[in-house]
């Protein structure tokens, strides 16, 4: 789908600061206008905290509005997100103030490399109104009716046309994230899927016969939700191929469950609430895809995988001491199905190991993403993704790459290390089981609890025969976005699409 379609507005770049088609100036830093030098030296003398809040206030010499948001004084410690927050601040107080078209002055910063890039972004996040209001209040589809941004570099067309890319990949992924356990429900992504990648191969899974034959742990999952017809479960793959021979091949598996009530492992005590964002790991998947229709990479292979399941409770439940054999011949006792995540993935994870190996892929990386475990959250807090590297993709130095470019676009990730541990946990207790699908403790009470999972899907699809000393080694890369998908009541923030398209699509 086109890029006018997915911006929350009409979006343009400005050349000069005019009052013509804008209504309110946005400044974020220091750097101010000459006509504004004396106006803002008057308002230090007497307020102390004027380069601290937000204000509001008339410029004469300009003859227009201006919102200050100013960034802080910069600590070590700071990161670009800091320029983000002042750009969606601006807007903020733009919108409350009632005006419908500010120019946004973007600052540049010797700082950080990405300045210009990420206070565009972060002025598109704050504008973004959720899927349901658009469609229901068309009126208020909207929160400004544009937007300008005037950028002084000389790759200002540059970097506004790579904003607008990587904000129409996160709209998606926000769409599908936000959509509640109605709007979203695996039927209905697929019908919002088809419209959007018509550059793209699309193909859905959805006869049960087939899934119960070729993704039996993904079919275990989606067996309570299957008798009704607008739950019923969907693996919807993506393939992107890139106009000249591949160098490179993505292969990403994202976790979608709509709506998670925890199974027969019900969860209790008031934490069902916001479980429709349990999709965000497939929503990312799907604005990741929306970045790369749009980049169209040379050399770089894409394939990807929506794992779409709601995880209901009813009396086709499935239950804990279940033994299931998965799409790899391993066979995994239930433990919780509270941990449905890891097995709503794990064949799409499995398929897309096998499509590697016969087809003799060039180089290729398989990452699972999924908003998996409280765990995540635990460890890193919010805000933050955590990596878990292969032994292959450890030693290509990813997590490390990967962490590096997160943290230059303002999405900062945590790497963890998987061990032998991690595997040894996941053992099966007696015999006629191989592996354990999880024990029946919460993540966040499970010792190594995030990384567990991580080991437990390379287990159940022999990933871990594909190791350095295989004769065909295959990357694989676990990010857990439990802590930095965006919990409700907040917008998803799909979070780590662009740093996933800096690090893996140039």
């Amino acid at each position: 789908m086109g890029l006018d379609k997915l911006a929350p507005c009409s979006v343009q770049l400005a050349r000069m600061i005019q009052k013509s088609g804008c209504d309110v100036l946005c400044i974020i830093d220091r750097q101010i206008p000459s006509e504004l030098v004396e106006q803002f030296s008057e308002f230090r003398s007497f307020d102390k905290a004027f380069d601290s809040m937000v204000s509001c206030f008339k410029s004469s010499k300009l003859n227009m509005p201006v919102v200050y948001a100013p960034v802080p004084e910069l600590t070590d410690y700071h990161d670009i997100r800091i320029y983000q927050q002042a750009a969606a601040s601006s807007m903020q107080r733009a919108i409350k103030a009632g005006f419908k078209a500010p120019l946004l002055l973007v600052p540049e910063s010797q700082k950080f490399v990405n300045t210009e890039l990420c206070t565009v972004l972060g002025a598109l996040e704050e504008l973004y109104v959720p899927i349901q209001q658009r469609e229901n209040l068309p009126n208020k589809k909207q929160l400004i009716s544009n937007l300008s941004v005037l950028i002084s570099s000389p790759k200002a067309d540059e970097i506004f046309k790579e904003a607008l890319i990587l904000e129409s990949g996160r709209f998606v992924a926000r769409d599908i994230g936000v959509g509640d356990p109605e709007r979203m429900t695996p039927p209905r992504v697929e019908e919002y899927i088809s419209g959007l990648f018509p550059e793209l191969k699309v193909t859905v899974i959805s006869d049960i016969n087939t899934l119960v034959k070729e993704y039996p742990l993904f079919a275990a999952v989606n067996r309570a939700a299957q008798s009704v017809q607008r739950h019923q479960g969907r693996i919807i793959f993506l393939e992107y191929k890139p106009p000249q021979a591949a160098r490179k091949t993505l292969m990403l598996v994202g976790k979608g469950v709509t709506y998670d009530t925890g199974g027969a492992d019900i969860k209790a005590g008031g934490i069902m609430a916001g479980m429709s964002r349990d999709k965000c790991g497939a929503a990312a998947v799907a604005g990741f895809m929306q970045i790369v229709s749009q980049q169209k990479p040379k050399d770089v292979h894409v394939i990807a995988a929506l794992c779409l399941v709601r995880n209901s409770v009813g009396e086709e439940s499935y239950v804990a001491d279940e033994v299931i054999t998965s799409r790899a011949g391993v066979r995994v006792r239930v433990g919780n199905t509270d941990a449905e995540g890891r097995m709503c993935m794990a064949d799409a994870l499995c398929r897309m190991k096998e499509i590697a190996m016969d087809q003799k892929l060039p180089d290729p990386h398989l990452f699972t993403i999924a908003t998996l475990t409280g765990h995540a959250c635990l460890s890193a807090g919010e805000g933050y993704s955590i990596i878990m590297d292969n032994s292959v993709a450890r030693e290509a130095q990813h997590a490390r790459h990967l962490q590096c470019v997160g943290q230059s676009v303002g999405e900062p990730f945590e790497v963890s290390v998987l061990r032998q541990d991690d595997f040894d946990f996941n053992a099966g207790k007696v015999i006629g089981e191989d592996i354990v699908q999880c024990n029946n403790l919460a993540s966040s009470r499970t010792p190594r609890g995030h990384q567990v999972p991580a080991a437990f899907l390379m287990l159940v699809t022999a990933l871990t025969k594909q190791g350095l000393k295989s004769s065909y080694p295959i990357k694989y890369t676990h990010l857990d976005i439990a802590a930095s998908a965006g919990e409700y009541p907040k917008m998803p923030t799909a979070a780590p699409i662009i740093a996933l398209a800096k690090a893996h699509l140039s």
